[in-house]
């Protein structure tokens, strides 16, 4: 099984690539007409992932664009404060940064409104001309999103490309993401985002989002739909995840200077129907119990958990429970994004037995070395 070349001392473990958006939090609950003020802070699928991977410990680097205006020196700024290579970003004269405002209700609820002003920004000319191949082809894993694809017909071009079957590529995670209102025609969004799919080694996928894009909202189901990636994730919210992953996929060592297993190996470099793929590991691990603070920014914390865990080596359950663990340090703040447990107290948690993992009630705060960790 022939996987990809080792990569350079000081490449780095994952790349993301996506939009980076400022962010304006509500200073209090109520319609964005009633709320006075609001934090600024910084969203983006992507960027998110790459923030939370360097918090763990991880060599991360963010890839998009940006206007050459102040907030585009502040994303820059602030997603490099984490510890994430910004060095590939590039700067827009003619294009502004794309912003957002959003109330602090979930996104679930009917009284949740989130104003996009990111039309014409400088992500949405990310096209396989203005993105070097090498600027995303340098580590062990790419992770790219469906959010990406609905930018512009030249960011769907260039997650395409990225997705399509390449000699010596990384392995490609792709999260699903699906939001309806980035789509002019959501149905075709659902199609293209299915499509992409197909494409990844690793796939992140809700659910609830499955079954708005594709009809289908049970894991074996949407696994029915998504044959081609070696790995695939199902997120059912509270009530945890689901892993479906063929025997050969087995999690990579820690050691970086080794290859990552190449996990399109049964379908050809991810073409479908080039060989039988063996029947798949089913492996399900319930969430822990969580007293949300706010319930943003959960699902790219689970993805950098799980992709932290893949790059260690960690088996299945255990990348699912770092996953959680990311998902609940997310869930116990009011931004989309939280500082982790400190590694060793995360492999302790993730180490539990199956009832002490079960008993798990996580708080404001149980991220500190300090605070004690509920397990009635």
């Amino acid at each position: 099984m022939t996987g990809t070349p080792p990569p350079a001392d000081d490449a780095p473990d994952v790349v993301c690539l996506g939009e980076s958006m400022v962010t304006f939090l509500p200073d209090r609950p109520g319609r964005l007409a009633d709320v006075p003020s609001f934090a600024r802070g910084i969203g983006g699928a992507e960027s998110n992932v790459a923030c939370a991977l360097a918090a763990a410990g991880h060599r991360a680097k963010w890839v998009g664009r940006v206007g050459r205006d102040g907030f585009g020196d502040h994303l820059v700024e602030a997603i490099g404060a984490y510890g994430v290579d910004v060095g590939a970003v590039r700067r827009d004269p003619r294009r502004p940064t794309g912003v957002y405002f959003r109330t602090a209700t979930d996104r679930a609820s009917e009284a949740h409104e989130v104003v996009y002003y990111r039309a014409g920004s400088a992500a949405s000319a990310m096209s396989p001309e203005t993105v070097p191949y090498a600027s995303v082809g340098d580590g062990r894993i790419l992770h790219l999103s469906g959010i990406t694809a609905a930018l512009s017909e030249p960011c769907l071009a260039l997650v395409r490309e990225l997705t399509a079957p390449r000699a010596g590529r990384p392995l490609v995670s792709f999260d699903v993401n699906f939001r309806p209102g980035l789509w002019a025609d959501a149905a075709e969004g659902g199609r293209l985002l299915l499509e992409l799919a197909r494409g990844a080694d690793l796939v992140f996928v809700g659910a609830d989002e499955a079954e708005a894009a594709w009809g289908v909202g049970e894991p074996e189901g949407i696994r029915a739909l998504l044959p081609e990636p070696a790995v695939l994730v199902v997120k059912r919210g509270g009530e945890g995840a689901v892993v479906f992953e063929r025997p050969l996929a087995a999690p990579p060592v820690p050691d970086p200077g080794t290859p990552l297993p190449d996990l399109r190996a049964t379908t050809a470099g991810g073409a479908p129907g080039t060989a039988a793929a063996p029947p798949d590991l089913v492996v399900s691990v319930p969430a822990p119990r969580v007293d949300v603070v706010a319930p943003v920014g959960a699902g790219d914390a689970f993805a950098a958990g799980f992709l932290s865990g893949t790059l260690r080596g960690l088996g299945s359950v255990a990348r699912v429970r770092h996953g959680h663990l990311m998902a609940a340090a997310a869930l116990t703040v009011p931004g989309d994004l939280a500082v982790p447990p400190r590694r060793a107290r995360a492999d302790r948690l993730a180490g539990l037995d199956d009832a002490a993992w079960g008993r798990l009630h996580l708080g404001p705060g149980w991220t500190g070395d300090d605070q004690e960790v509920r397990t009635p």
